[in-house]
């Protein structure tokens, strides 16, 4: 029984890890600078909560921001959780507003125990992503700049409890994707040339591995309130795969000429992330959780070529300050006492940089668990609100409204008839 289950479920996840990294699931502008925008890797219930979720432990639920938290499941549950999601963008820009829609497969993991102190998962989830278009006006005339692709992750983790309280992980991760930025130039013909169409495309592929450590010290009250003290480190790492340009004449019927191909290693480097939160369980109704987020991502680096650094910019340290609650009327009474409420709202300073400019964001979110009758799975329903621009000029301004539907699915992972 247990491995069908988990042949079943690896087979779900190959399949989704190419629809993952198919997909173009982000349409900010400025997605075009750096490696685009980067996830906060949070299930449908953190993102009803703020994003939170270092110190969050259940039984019931994937934690995959804290591979510590495994280690807290039942050893008789099997979880699988799934969700995607569906974004509406309005912008506004010197005074043109715009609008655009997305939407696609978001996460989709699992966990195992393996003992009463052991558990392990496995999924995929995103790790940042490119999407825009947009042009703007040059002399004898214009560009027309695009982008899209995608950073994932599928990654393996355990998480322990080798002493009474406190709990140990890792996230081990595969890192692939590519992203594209492509910039069309067309210029005006006059009496002695005719007009002509030029694209200036540069790839990143990106094939690496990543780690996450987390630790989780449970600090239990009596049997219906606690308090939990989360921990993540993602050290920095150097990217590796390559990165080109190309340029060739659209007009023309002639191959495309490279101007550079380059390696990642020692040119590429992404940041080390340190997270911290803080969680409080009161009777089981109750929980409320606090985090914060911190990226240096001014140490990192960026594979530049030339004729292109136009559409990378220097990085800002990133970080983010969230906090969210849950509350249920019953966890044991009817199905509507058993809903669970979610309210959430964060702070962020982004890592991008465009010109002396950083880019702020702010979000609120509310969000609702659905208990499936007769069973432990649970709808989780997220609704979030988020407003990007930059500073001190506002440049692009932002205005995000998001979905996000998840289902966990709460089965038996192990039983054993005793009737004959």
């Amino acid at each position: 029984m247990k491995i069908n289950k988990l042949i079943i479920a690896i087979t779900t996840l190959a399949a989704a890890a190419f629809s993952l990294s198919a997909e173009n699931n982000t349409v900010s502008p400025y997605s075009r600078f750096g490696y685009g925008l980067i996830s906060d890797q949070a299930n449908t219930v953190q993102k009803s909560m703020g994003g939170v979720g270092y110190a969050m432990r259940s039984g019931r639920q994937i934690n995959f921001m804290n591979p510590a938290s495994y280690a807290g499941m039942d050893s008789l549950t099997f979880l699988f959780d799934i969700g995607a999601d569906i974004k509406t963008l309005r912008t506004s820009d010197a005074g043109e507003k715009g609008s655009n829609f997305t939407g696609g497969l978001d996460y989709i993991t699992l966990q195992v125990p393996i003992t009463k102190w052991l558990g392990a998962s496995a999924g995929l989830i995103p790790y940042s992503e490119v999407g825009y278009s947009f042009g703007d006006e040059i002399a004898n005339g214009s560009n027309a700049h695009s982008g899209h692709g995608s950073l994932n992750q599928v990654y393996l983790g355990f998480g322990a409890t080798p002493f009474k309280g406190l709990s140990l992980g890792v996230n081990a991760s595969y890192l692939f994707g590519t992203l594209v930025n492509d910039t069309y130039v067309y210029s005006d013909g006059d009496d002695n040339t005719s007009s002509s169409t030029s694209l200036f495309e540069r790839v990143i592929e990106v094939r690496d591995y990543d780690l996450r450590f987390g630790l989780q010290y449970r600090i239990a009250f009596n049997a219906d309130n606690a308090l939990t003290l989360g921990a993540v480190y993602s050290p920095a790492k150097t990217f590796r795969g390559h990165t080109y340009g190309v340029k060739y004449d659209v007009n023309a019927d002639e191959k495309p000429d490279t101007i550079a191909n380059l390696n990642l290693n020692g040119r590429s480097r992404m940041a080390e992330t340190w997270g911290a939160g803080i969680n409080y369980e009161w009777q089981g109704r109750l929980m409320v959780e606090a985090d914060f987020t911190y990226q240096p991502w001014k140490n990192a680096r960026f594979a530049t070529i030339e004729g292109f650094n136009d559409a990378t910019g220097s990085f800002n340290n990133r970080w983010k300050a969230g906090i969210g609650l849950q509350f249920v009327n019953r966890p044991r009474g009817s199905w509507v006492q058993k809903i669970n409420y979610r309210l959430g709202a964060y702070y962020c300073n982004d890592y991008i940089k465009v010109g002396d400019n950083s880019l702020r964001e702010i979000g609120v979110s509310l969000g609702f668990g659905l208990p499936a009758p007769s069973s432990k799975t649970m709808v989780n329903l997220s609704l979030e609100y988020k407003n990007r621009q930059a500073h001190p000029s506002p440049l692009v301004k932002e205005n995000y409204f998001m979905v996000t539907l998840g289902v966990n699915f709460n089965e038996l992972w192990f039983w054993r008839n005793k009737l004959k």
